[in-house]
């Protein structure tokens, strides 16, 4: 009899495997994330293992065609089965056929692992020197690309967000640019913006002002105020999550319930360096799992939070000779960590439960080159994965290709 070969604290878990199958199987990733090249497949997390760890099958299998697992042991009494979680068929764990992990229907997409980009950038917006053009940007932060190629831009020196549109020598300002002032229509140093194509509105965390606000087409309305509001996010279900840079804490908010306190889901135990406490948290990224990623600057560390935990684990950084001031952070579908190193002027990634990074971008010093950033702080995919970088200081955003 041959067995799949695993990691061995879940071989007892899948004994019933009889047949010789070629399948991938992976720890730390999402429930039904992405795994193959063939899109119909996705991870289907082991009943019992740890650290979320999964097998790549065929996800649209009939429902009617599985059975529950053993409620004593988890184990399957049919051969050549598996016992997965699979909530969109039954809230309880299933025998999966592993006939159906195999790697000629679930072809691994090895080109999305590990993935490599021209160092070379070409600047897609600004690069014309500090200042208040339309054609320029005055210490840019967070950045955010559409499915159209545009780019929004907090334009922070600027009190705007600005719109870049795809292909073009300048940007449009879609909010604020009246100069610094705490009026509704003025910003006062824009961090982060959280934009909703559908209803083509934005929501802006004001740090100078204090507050969250939303625009919609020209009009706007405080969402949150009486916070040191610096990176923003926005989970599946819709909540809003804000990282507080005195509280050092990062908050979530229900939809339309603004009014109350939110709710503390990273921090909040006073500034420090134990993995209960934050230093000045600023840009936050959130998964599908719910699990809150921050950037802890002064800690010179990325933080994650899982949903209702109590403290957080290091999952990038922790001293001063692997990251330096870390800003943006975006998860990839493999919970691979890319991280806006912003003091070392470059972009690394990260894998959760690795003890070093690698860079992916930048590094080569602070000048103007194509190979180089100052002060590297937003992050950003397009759909085609090519990877922009709010190169800050130079007042540009950079466009990495992807080297295929």
């Amino acid at each position: 009899m041959k067995i799949i070969k695993i990691h061995s604290y879940i071989v007892l878990i899948i004994l019933s495997i009889t047949v010789q199958i070629n399948s991938q199987i992976c720890s730390k990733i999402p429930q039904y994330g992405e795994c193959s090249t063939n899109s119909a497949c996705g991870y289907f997390h082991i009943t019992g293992a740890n650290n979320n760890t999964g097998i790549c099958g065929f996800r649209w299998l009939a429902c009617s065609r599985l059975v529950l697992c053993n409620s004593s042991d988890n184990s399957c009494s049919q051969h050549n089965t598996t016992c997965v979680q699979h909530p969109q068929c039954n809230d309880l764990p299933v025998c999966y056929p592993v006939t159906m992990t195999d790697q000629s229907i679930c072809p691994p997409m090895k080109n999305k692992i590990n993935l490599k980009w021209k160092q070379n950038a070409i600047t897609v917006a600004g690069g014309n020197g500090k200042g208040q053009e339309l054609n320029q940007l005055y210490y840019l932060y967070e950045i955010f690309i559409d499915k159209n190629k545009n780019i929004f831009i907090a334009d922070n020196y600027n009190h705007r967000i600005v719109e870049w549109k795809y292909n073009t020598q300048e940007g449009q300002i879609i909010a604020g640019g009246l100069g610094k002032g705490n009026r509704t229509d003025q910003l006062d140093r824009p961090t982060d913006i959280i934009v909703d194509q559908q209803n083509h509105s934005i929501i802006i965390a004001d740090l100078g002002n204090r507050r969250v606000i939303q625009w919609f087409n020209q009009s706007q309305q405080i969402i949150i105020q009486n916070i040191d509001c610096w990176g923003l996010a926005m989970d599946k279900n819709g909540f809003l999550y804000v990282s507080d840079t005195i509280k050092n804490e990062v908050r979530r908010w229900k939809m339309e319930e603004y009014n109350n306190e939110g709710i503390v889901v990273a921090g909040g135990n006073g500034k420090g360096d134990q993995l209960n406490q934050l230093n000045y948290p600023s840009f936050i990224f959130v998964d599908e799992d719910l699990s809150v990623y921050v950037a802890d600057w002064y800690n010179h560390r990325v933080m994650k939070w899982r949903k209702d935990a109590k403290e957080g684990i290091v999952v990038g950084g922790g001293n001063l000779n692997q990251l330096s001031s870390p800003h943006g952070v975006i998860v990839d579908e493999l919970g691979q960590i890319y991280v806006a190193d912003s003091h070392n002027d470059r972009v690394m990634r990260w894998c959760e439960g690795d003890e070093e990074g690698e860079i992916v971008i930048g590094g080569n010093g602070q000048e103007n080159q194509p190979n180089q950033l100052f002060g590297s702080t937003g992050l950003s995919f397009d759909d085609e994965r090519n990877l922009y970088v709010a190169d800050r200081v130079l007042g540009r955003v950079q466009k990495y290709l992807l080297d295929i």
